[in-house]
């Protein structure tokens, strides 16, 4: 069996490849892990399993901030790399810098 390797990391700024949104990366999946029921309700372009999927703290165009569970074919990298203003930020980033967030460190 081959390793996946993730081609954006955490804390890193993305924006979807089609869709008005952009995002923060705060945990990785491998491959596929949402359930069967939500990825059989993407309905055109359903992605592979078989690469990372990311989960996101996404803000959209109108500035509506959700989480969002993404493949890795559907990310680009978020040129601007301003701050995501999410609201929960603070539960999982320290600091943003040089484009990117920092994640928390942890207390174990």
């Amino acid at each position: 069996m081959t390793a996946i390797i993730a081609k954006f990391a955490l804390g890193q700024i993305v924006r979807h490849r089609v869709h008005p949104f952009r995002g923060v990366i705060f945990d990785i999946d491998p491959v596929y892990s949402n359930g069967e029921e939500w990825y059989e309700r993407i309905a055109v372009n359903r992605p592979r399993k078989d690469q990372p999927w990311y989960h996101l703290l996404a803000e959209s165009a109108d500035k509506t901030y959700y989480t969002a569970y993404v493949s890795e074919q559907n990310l680009l990298p978020d040129e601007a790399a301003t701050p995501v203003p999410h609201p929960d930020i603070g539960e999982h980033f320290d600091k943003f810098g040089a484009g990117a967030y920092a994640p928390r460190r942890s207390l174990n």
